[in-house]
């Protein structure tokens, strides 16, 4: 357990609970933090999802400026690298994940609900990539994953002006997945997350790998990634207990053991 964040687990859901009074500010203990959270929701047997949740009111409003502001070039070349992977430990859980997102999830903040699998917002959620109001760029992989979420022009557009996108208008671009009510926000994130509880956990995590794999590479290549771990599949437990399931019962009846 962090400071400033804690993995909560209850019925099979993991919750990354970012608690940094008033903002959840991402300061380098609190992605340091973030880290070891995600590692330990990665290894747990007892985590089929993961939710990160920055509270009822805020999301996260982005880095701690102050604590950046008067580093050399020299000192953030040393740090920029950990910023980028300490985000990145969230994207590499090998599980499904969602963000809840309540009141503002702006830049560094954007920038870690871009690494989980879905986003959720409340309808009063201000999001974005604000960095250039400051003289910079987006340096957790803001320019990397927006533009692959929702094309290069509009990321563009987004991170030239640094304006607040709404709720709706995020909906509607592809930024986030579904919005509700502020005070709906966990709940609906944690409705998503339950469908995956005792679910064929390697299959999830082999699909997970197809996709973003792919993305990174071509086609071709793609298709070699998932026919490789599609085969993989046949090396588990699951696989046996599923296709059994389907022929004597139908799909969607399989009690999966996870192995």
């Amino acid at each position: 357990m962090g400071e400033f964040v804690k993995l909560e687990v209850e019925d099979g859901i993991g919750v990354i609970r970012l608690d940094r009074p008033p903002m959840n500010a991402l300061n380098r203990q609190l992605q340091e933090e973030i880290r070891a959270a995600a590692q330990e929701a990665a290894q747990r047997a007892d985590v089929y999802s993961a939710i990160v949740y920055g509270g009822p009111k805020v999301f996260a409003a982005g880095a701690d400026i102050k604590e950046m502001a008067e580093l050399s070039y020299a000192e953030m070349a040393a740090r920029a690298g950990s910023f980028q992977s300490a985000l990145r430990s969230v994207e590499e859980i090998p599980k499904p994940t969602v963000a809840a997102i309540t009141g503002y999830a702006l830049g560094g903040g954007f920038e870690l609900a871009l690494c989980a699998d879905r986003r959720i917002a409340g309808d009063n959620a201000k999001v974005g990539q604000p960095e250039i109001l400051l003289g910079v760029i987006p340096g957790m992989g803001g320019t990397q994953r927006l533009p692959r979420l929702i094309g290069p022009s509009r990321a563009k557009d987004l991170i030239y002006t640094g304006r607040f996108v709404g709720a709706e208008e995020a909906l509607r671009i592809g930024m986030v997945d579904e919005v509700v009510a502020p005070d709906d926000v966990f709940a609906a994130a944690k409705r998503w997350a339950g469908q995956f509880v005792d679910g064929p956990v390697r299959a999830y995590a082999a699909a997970k790998a197809a996709i973003d794999g792919g993305l990174d590479t071509d086609l071709g290549n793609g298709l070699k990634l998932e026919s490789q771990l599609f085969a993989a599949m046949f090396a588990t437990e699951d696989q046996k207990t599923g296709m059994a399931s389907f022929i004597e019962s139908g799909p969607g009846k399989a009690k999966f053991s996870g192995r």
